[in-house]
């Protein structure tokens, strides 16, 4: 049986909510020191709960929770303000976000850093900086902070220097490895001008052709590390963008 867990004042952001039995809900959170973590948040469907109002994506929490399974008990959640509430193209963006967390962190796996660039992004939404910019700094985040060696200042092969100059051929779970007549048979996998790894290596988005190629080379990564599974708001995103 795992241990008792008692946490008090742990910031927060809540996932993801289901609703569980009559008046509960199931409450995917992500913590700063205790990762994504379930709670059962008793009641907070009942009209004079004080949980009820608080419960919010895309809101700063400060959570107290106590247990020793798998699914925790909330005792007590604090908004903390501050953060502009996301309308439009950025509360979509803050659902793929979400998303992103919950199909790709394990449970309980603390990543403190990671914790610091989603507040971040959730900033950034609410400011109304451009999407396209933070979008890429997060997912290049998420997928360091999560341990995926994302290699983009050196070549797979002989660790040389990235050349701004060069194309590159990004093999999956390699690496860059410099385009030439060995790779000629593979020009319709995803290729990537050096200057754009070494953009994402210094994290500037801002260049239209990195922006572009660095959608690309992020999608394909984290599409091969969901294994198949369909992001549901990157769905949506497409679904808007052909209307």
């Amino acid at each position: 049986m795992a241990p008792r867990q008692r946490v008090e004042q742990q910031p927060g952001w809540v996932l993801h909510t289901l609703p569980w039995r009559e008046t509960s809900l199931i409450v995917e959170v992500f913590s700063r020191d205790h990762g994504r973590v379930a709670l059962v948040a008793k009641g907070a469907r009942r009209p004079q709960s004080a949980l009820r109002g608080v419960l919010m994506a895309f809101q700063p929490l400060l959570l107290d929770w106590s247990g020793g399974g798998e699914v925790k008990t909330l005792a007590r959640a604090e908004w903390q303000g501050g953060q502009p509430l996301l309308v439009g193209r950025a509360l979509l963006c803050g659902y793929y976000l979400n998303e992103l967390l919950v199909r790709l962190t394990a449970r309980e796996d603390p990543h403190p850093g990671l914790f610091e660039a989603f507040g971040a992004a959730m900033g950034s939404l609410g400011r109304g900086e451009n999407p396209a910019l933070l979008l890429r700094r997060f997912e290049l985040a998420l997928l360091l902070e999560l341990g995926y060696g994302v290699q983009l200042d050196t070549e797979a092969e002989g660790g040389e220097p990235i050349r701004p100059e060069a194309n590159y051929l990004y093999i999956i779970e390699r690496g860059p490895v410099a385009l030439g007549e060995a790779y000629a048979a593979l020009g319709d996998e995803l290729t990537v001008a050096g200057s754009t790894l070494l953009d994402m290596a210094a994290g500037e988005f801002s260049g239209a052709q990195t922006q572009m190629q660095a959608k690309r080379l992020l999608r394909a990564l984290i599409n091969h590390y969901l294994g198949g599974r369909i992001l549901q708001s990157r769905r949506v995103l497409k679904e808007l963008q052909e209307l």
